[in-house]
């Protein structure tokens, strides 16, 4: 959510379908706009979901020890998820309350409160350090435009949010001391190609 600015439902109900790793996107199913919109995929996120993907796509082993007892997994019938973000528990298939888990991680961390939510203010006013322009802020968050100029003239392309976003990203990750190389153009391209 701090990464993305998107809402919460809006990354629970993502589906690998939704994510472009080739074209370097998101669609994203937008409350204001009812077609959804389109988010720059960036490197680091991407690398993240990349991994999910990975673990998704990688099918269970033959058996399974289970309270001593060796028990054959349904390898016959098994799928991988179309959610990004799935759940085994979740009758949806998807994760559906992830705020315990987050309190969890927040006390573990030794972080003060701060709700989902709060994650996408966050996104909003850390914008402001890297200089992003309000109207690329909004756009990427899905909020509607409020002034003329945005309403009527002002179209930027995913490649545009994409610099802005990007730029955004190499700053948070720098503040939280995450070391992120981005893969060079060829591992790229072969990374894209697995998903």
């Amino acid at each position: 959510l701090i990464l993305t600015g998107a809402r919460r439902e809006e990354l629970a109900g993502l589906r690998w379908n939704d994510v472009d790793f080739k074209w370097g996107s998101i669609w994203v199913k937008d409350k204001v706009a009812e077609e959804g919109r389109k988010i720059p995929l960036t490197p680091y996120f991407a690398s993240l979901l990349l991994d999910l993907k990975k673990r998704n796509d990688t099918p269970p082993p033959k058996d399974r020890i289970l309270h001593g007892k060796r028990i054959e997994n349904d390898v016959t019938n098994w799928q991988p998820s179309p959610w990004v973000f799935s759940s085994k528990g979740a009758a949806a298939g998807r994760i559906a309350e992830p705020r315990i888990t987050h309190n969890r991680a927040l006390s573990v961390a030794g972080l003060s409160h701060v709700t989902l939510h709060g994650l996408r203010r966050t996104f909003a006013s850390l914008a402001e350090w890297v200089e992003m322009p309000r109207g690329v802020v909004a756009q990427i968050m899905g909020h509607a435009p409020n002034a003329t100029a945005e309403k009527h003239y002002i179209n930027r392309p995913l490649e545009l949010l994409a610099v802005w976003h990007g730029k955004y990203e190499a700053w948070i990750l720098e503040q939280a001391g995450i070391e992120f190389k981005q893969p060079d153009k060829e591992k790229q391209s072969d990374l894209r190609e697995v998903a």
